[in-house]
């Protein structure tokens, strides 16, 4: 299959026509996309062959060579392979499926451009990405057209970012961004640091994870230009975090670029305890500090990849307390309809009033902070409600 269209590629060299598997073009133009091709990677069953067949007309497949080759040939549940390969459970419909998830084309108010907090926007810059995640939230767009936002759009969402001055920070996602051009790329970074009240720049990849191959010495030549940049990648799982991958990571962290990972809670994915506890400590361990982790969004046909809430909150607590708090994310849900990002906490404050609030440590242990200018008080007081009367002596 040939590279996406939004690709400027015209040397042999770029064009990757040599079997050189760290080209990242080359990666691009044996991206694995029909039945023949995947055969040739792992046993397929019954029901993997039916899905890929029906997939086209949902959400395309289309898998890195890098990617398939962390796929455990004969595990039809191994956790890489469920992740980019189509299963008959994406054709099933919930009553809670949503085609926006996250309400995103309510808040667009230019081509590409979501404008939902006030000081920040989301630049949605292609439809196009190395691989299509099987659980993708945006899966009503990706891969339909596999091009660019075009210039005049472009333009028009970048003008509307100058004349908004609240914005200070910019997200650029897709798809995914990395999937431009070096050059256009450049331009796009160019055109956004040269708005005056523009302080920070943001993208979110997945091509560090899937196409590592991507960033490349003159990758990163460009982005380090463009500071204060950072950059929020996607890994679900430790098997992901590929000798590929660590060195990519070390290149953009060379870059002065911060790395943090935003993990989607997925069900027989990385919904235990001690996988989600080895999966932030490798990640920390190249440099990326575990940033959101996200409830599974309500996009149409993952409704088999969701966990019950409580999961995540047990997640959570297993981590807290237990190792270092660069390792624990925030843990979220990106409310239905687009109410933006809840932070979902386990419960650690047992009650509090005007003089003291009472909590517990991630062991269970009860301890009593007291408010300013509360006096002297013992446990009994500082858990009275705050509007209950003393009792008479």
């Amino acid at each position: 299959m040939s590279a996406p269209e939004i690709f400027e590629i015209k040397t042999e060299k770029e064009r990757g026509e040599k079997e050189d598997k760290n080209n990242w073009c080359w990666q691009l133009q044996h991206r694995i996309t029909t039945l023949s091709e995947l055969e040739k990677w792992i046993n397929l069953t019954v029901e993997e062959k039916k899905a890929v067949q029906y997939s086209a007309g949902r959400l395309k497949m289309a898998i890195t060579p890098h990617f398939a080759g962390l796929m455990d040939k004969n595990d039809p549940d191994c956790p890489i392979r469920r992740q980019a390969v189509p299963s008959l459970e994406e054709f099933k419909t919930s009553i809670h499926d949503l085609a926006d998830p996250c309400g995103e084309e309510h808040d667009m108010v230019a081509p590409g451009l979501v404008h939902r907090y006030p000081d920040r926007v989301l630049l949605l810059v292609t439809d196009a990405c190395a691989m299509y995640c099987r659980h993708c939230t945006r899966r009503r767009i990706v891969g339909s057209s596999e091009q660019a936002l075009g210039e005049d759009k472009l333009e028009e969402a970048l003008e509307y970012i100058r004349q908004n001055k609240k914005i200070r920070d910019v997200l650029i996602s897709g798809g995914d961004a990395l999937l431009l051009s070096d050059v256009k790329l450049d331009s796009l970074l160019k055109s956004l640091r040269s708005i005056s009240h523009i302080e920070i720049i943001r993208i979110g990849t997945r091509v560090p994870v899937t196409l590592p191959q991507r960033i490349t010495k003159e990758l990163v030549a460009v982005l380090r230009k463009y500071h204060p940049l950072f950059m929020s990648i996607h890994v679900n799982h430790p098997r992901e975090l590929s000798p590929e991958v660590a060195e990519a990571c070390g290149m953009l962290s060379d870059a002065g670029i911060p790395l943090g990972s935003q993990t989607v809670l997925l069900k027989g994915i990385n919904d235990r305890p001690a996988l989600m506890m080895k999966l932030v400590h490798e990640l920390l361990k190249i440099r990326v500090r575990p940033y959101y982790l996200y409830q599974c969004d309500l996009a149409a046909g993952t409704e088999h990849f969701r966990t019950p809430v409580a999961q995540g909150l047990k997640i959570i607590e297993s981590l807290r307390g237990f190792t270092t708090g660069y390792a624990v994310p925030t843990f979220v849900i990106d409310a239905p309809g687009g109410g933006g990002k809840v932070p979902i906490n386990p419960e650690y404050i047992i009650s509090k009033n005007r003089k003291a609030v009472i909590v517990r440590n991630y062991q269970g242990k009860v301890f009593v902070y007291p408010e300013k200018n509360s006096g002297p008080l013992n446990a009994l007081e500082a858990a009275r409600p705050q509007n209950e009367e003393r009792p008479k002596q």
